[in-house]
């Protein structure tokens, strides 16, 4: 099992809030999940760059940090679901004003970004 070389810092919120949605694709797992695309599958299509190892990972750490619930079906073939928590609800506002501010400054960051 891996362990952390570093100790966990949380002395802020905001030490708190990235050790939460730290990782290449949670933020857009959660947004997808909020949007109603909740089976695995589904969102190893939605994000296609990313390695299905990969979101399995960050899926369950946003489990483990209450931001998700996984419903397990125990059928043949297995069905699983994601869906946000309370918890991870109230992330919805935030992502959005991240997002607004990345419009409200595409212009500006897409010259900084893409080069």
């Amino acid at each position: 099992m891996y362990k952390r070389k570093t100790p966990v810092t949380v002395d802020c919120g905001l030490h708190l809030f990235m050790e939460v949605v730290n990782g290449k694709w949670k933020i857009n797992l959660i947004w997808c999940i909020y949007n109603g695309i909740i089976r695995p599958g589904e969102l190893q299509r939605k994000i296609p760059n990313a390695t299905r190892r990969v979101l399995e990972t960050q899926l369950k750490q946003l489990v483990s940090h209450g931001i998700l619930v996984k419903k397990d079906y125990e059928t043949k073939p297995p069905k699983v679901e994601y869906h946000l928590t309370e918890l991870g609800e109230s992330l919805i506002p935030i992502i959005k004003s991240t997002a607004k501010w990345g419009e409200e400054n595409r212009e500006i960051l897409e010259k900084l970004v893409v080069n």
